[in-house]
């Protein structure tokens, strides 16, 4: 059955780490976000994972790590997280972001121009863009 507007899904981004300490530190203690979930591998082949967003909302960033990852994190120029603020950035956020990890770099003309971008601490960018978002 495909997808329609009453549909409520969830969506989930999930994201290999490095260090979930140093991706808690950017993505709560920096962004304000919230964990959702928190829970350490109890098997072989279990990864820990951190869960972070917003309680109620329809979405959340899913962190996996531990020794057991089999993955490295390999984020490209490309793999950006948007978050459309419709609005000035706070500068203060800026500096929190960067205390808590997080790195200012640039997005390209296109985002440089709408907003400003930092790497987290695995190297994916989170974009805090100025424009509003609408879906038509």
């Amino acid at each position: 059955m495909p997808l329609t507007r009453a549909t409520a899904a969830h969506l989930r981004i999930a994201r290999p780490s490095r260090d979930l300490a140093a991706a808690e530190r950017f993505w709560v203690g920096g962004l304000g976000l919230d964990v959702l979930w928190r829970s350490a591998a109890a098997a072989p082949g279990e990864h820990d994972l951190l869960m972070v967003g917003r309680p109620g909302e329809h979405w959340h960033l899913e962190l996996v790590g531990g020794e057991g990852l089999g993955v490295v994190p390999t984020p490209t120029a490309e793999d950006l997280l948007v978050l459309y603020l419709d609005g000035p950035v706070d500068d203060e956020l800026v500096r929190e972001l960067e205390r808590a990890g997080g790195t200012r770099v640039s997005a390209g003309p296109y985002w440089d121009r709408w907003g400003i971008t930092l790497a987290d601490p695995d190297g994916y960018r989170l974009v805090l863009s100025t424009r509003g978002w609408s879906n038509g």
